[in-house]
C-alpha cells in the first residue's frame, strides 16, 4: 500500500469518527467542521509530498 493510500485510508477512519462524535452529540457543529478541516490539510499535505 503507498503512502497516499495509507493517508487516505487514515482520513477516511479519521472523518468517520468526527461524524460519530457529531452524531453522539459529543461535539458541536463547529468543532466537527474545524476537526474535518484539519484531517482534510493532512490529507492534502500527504497527496503534495507524493
Amino acid at each position: 500500500m503507498s503512502d497516499i493510500d495509507e493517508a487516505v485510508d487514515a482520513f477516511l477512519d479519521a472523518a468517520e469518527g468526527v461524524y460519530d462524535e457529531y452524531d453522539d452529540g459529543y461535539i458541536d457543529a463547529d468543532t466537527a467542521l474545524s476537526q474535518l478541516g484539519d484531517h482534510v490539510s493532512t490529507l492534502r499535505d500527504a497527496h503534495e509530498e507524493e
